[in-house]
């Protein structure tokens, strides 16, 4: 028999001295067992954020309750049972990011439950009927951006989604979308951002001659590209290397950037603090 994951406890507010003792001693005179934790302390916001593993039964109100009589105003807590998150993947027409994600989902390495893909092109749709999952293919042609995003809003909302995932999606999303979804948008970008921005980022990176090339992983904000970063990571390359071989391995770094990044996510490892992330790896 498997035994069952530890609950997990996320705390974030404003500092102050015993907060990681009145947070342990509500668990300790509750019963329950710490098997794992991590605490951070940002020293420019004054924000504390804890993230507690534990085995045992208790009440979910109660211990809310408690909490929060030892924890600041306007503390937030929240409670964790490390159910799958439910997603909705939106692509494009590329298929690494998507097709690494569909079968880490497949083998349930990801903590997540896939519930759609969604594209602006047919091109993907057999690639994810094969791991009999819906396909909805959205196009957007002439329609205007508030039209098309109007009709993507209207399906996604359908699966009532934990997370959306822009897996190479090529349609910048307006505010009006982002926020439906604040800090629910994870997003992988081909470089270290904001370098080479635009199209052909590889070309861009093989004609000024780059050393290294990478990945960032990102929540999606209002301003484009500019989200607080999840995670990031770069592989070497020299003169050897041509813009075509430039793309084949910025496409392995993507994916092994986002499949990581949405583990942390999924895990309730990441916290907001300001534009920046407080990660509990």
């Amino acid at each position: 028999m498997t035994s069952a994951k530890p609950s997990i406890l996320l705390v974030e507010c404003a500092d102050r001295a015993g907060l990681v003792h009145g947070i342990t001693g509500v668990l300790f005179r509750l019963g329950v067992n710490v098997v794992g934790n991590h605490e951070f302390v940002d020293r420019t916001s004054q924000r504390f954020y804890m993230r507690t593993e534990f085995d045992g039964a208790v009440n979910a109100h109660t211990l809310l309750g408690e909490l929060r009589g030892v924890l600041p105003a306007g503390a937030d807590v929240r409670l964790s049972k490390q159910e799958p998150k439910r997603v909705v993947v939106l692509a494009s027409k590329e298929h690494h990011c998507l097709a690494d994600i569909l079968v880490r989902h497949a083998f349930h390495e990801l903590n997540a439950k896939l519930e759609a893909v969604i594209s602006n092109h047919e091109v993907l749709e057999p690639l994810v009927r094969k791991f009999e999952l819906p396909f909805h293919y959205l196009p957007h042609g002439t329609l205007s951006r508030e039209v098309h995003e109007a009709e993507v809003l209207t399906l996604v909302q359908k699966y009532r989604p934990d997370y959306l995932v822009l897996a190479k999606y090529m349609r910048v999303l307006s505010p009006w979308l982002v926020r439906h979804f604040p800090a629910r948008i994870v997003n992988i970008h081909h470089s270290f951002l904001p370098a080479f921005a635009g199209a052909r980022p590889y070309h861009q990176a093989f004609e000024r001659g780059v050393k290294v090339i990478g990945a960032t992983a990102h929540f999606v904000t209002d301003e484009l590209d500019a989200g607080p970063i999840i995670l990031q990571q770069v592989i070497g390359v020299d003169h050897t290397h041509t813009a075509e071989d430039l793309v084949h391995s910025g496409r392995d770094v993507e994916q092994a950037v986002l499949a990581r990044a949405l583990k942390l996510v999924f895990e309730d490892r990441v916290f907001l603090c300001g534009n920046r992330t407080v990660i509990f790896d």
